[in-house]
């Protein structure tokens, strides 16, 4: 037997350096362990046991938000995935635990993405006006979101010096995996005119600013201050639903898919590790498969 907390230093390191995570996803992990080594008191590796998991999946199931809402699903499998991890991790180092496969995960609804319609997305691109830098730098935003289907994260990590002209950026994304995305005409356009305004040295391509009439560069923009960016021009083009910058990266992937692209592309683009995660956005091309049937079956019962 071993104690617990130097298991769990020894298997968030594994996940470090091993298996090339991201220091988010260890954080989140040791995060959710630690929520059930706390509830359930675990001392050792054999302490966990099944009826313990199970008194830890009600509590999960029973829990409530500060707002008072109960765990999602999802969330609730946050935890059992990173409980069946750590156990084949156990396993694989010849402990003698509780099987992993006597862990069923919860079931999860399927994922649903909504998007806005395309004439509310233009009124959203447009939305940024005037001849001063922070307009500049929100439309150059906007657009590259909608381009390249970028995370916030990877759009805030950008710099400055790339060959413009060539419309190709190389993005570091999820597992330190490098991928490339493209720019439009468009975003192309938005960038070079919010580059030939700006004056400052700044390493970032997106930079965050004061808010005085003359506001100044205060380093490399946020993710937060891209989500509050998104929203205010959202609702600025009267559009009801609240949108943020994953919502971009939403419609990009419905667009490539509406327009012909094939799925194995988006899933690059995207810079997706697994196929069945780009596949949520299949149902939503259903409209136009629809508007196909219509078209072309059974012309002849007319």
């Amino acid at each position: 037997m071993a104690n617990i907390n130097n298991l769990l230093k020894d298997y968030l390191d594994y996940l470090e350096i091993e298996k090339n995570r991201s220091p988010k996803t260890r954080d989140n992990y040791g995060r959710y362990l630690r929520v059930f080594i706390n509830f359930a008191k675990i001392k050792t590796e054999q302490d966990i046991t099944a009826e313990q998991v199970r008194n830890f999946r009600l509590s999960l199931a029973r829990a409530k938000t500060p707002e008072g809402r109960n765990f999602k699903k999802t969330t609730q499998s946050y935890y059992i995935i990173a409980l069946r991890n750590f156990l084949k991790y156990l396993i694989k180092r010849d402990f003698e635990v509780l099987s992993p496969d006597k862990i069923e995960l919860p079931k999860v609804p399927s994922r649903q993405i909504g998007i806005i319609e395309y004439k509310d997305l233009e009124r959203l691109l447009e939305g940024p006006r005037g001849q001063e830098l922070r307009a500049f730098r929100d439309r150059a935003i906007l657009e590259t979101l909608f381009s390249t289907g970028l995370r916030v994260s990877e759009l805030c990590a950008l710099n400055r010096y790339f060959d413009l002209d060539r419309g190709e950026i190389t993005v570091r994304g999820k597992g330190d995996k490098l991928r490339v995305v493209f720019l439009s005409e468009r975003a192309k356009k938005a960038i070079k005119n919010y580059l030939d305004k700006r004056t400052d040295t700044e390493e970032a391509l997106f930079i965050s600013l004061t808010k005085a009439k003359n506001p100044k560069v205060i380093g490399r923009i946020i993710p937060r201050a891209v989500q509050r960016l998104v929203n205010y021009y959202a609702r600025k083009a009267g559009i009801a639903d609240r949108i943020t910058p994953h919502q971009l990266r939403h419609q990009f992937a419905t667009d490539l898919l509406i327009n012909g692209a094939d799925l194995r592309s988006v899933q690059e683009l995207l810079g997706h590790a697994n196929i069945s995660t780009t596949q949520i956005y299949t149902h939503i091309t259903n409209k136009e498969l629809r508007e196909v049937h219509q078209a072309f079956h059974a012309r002849r019962r007319k």
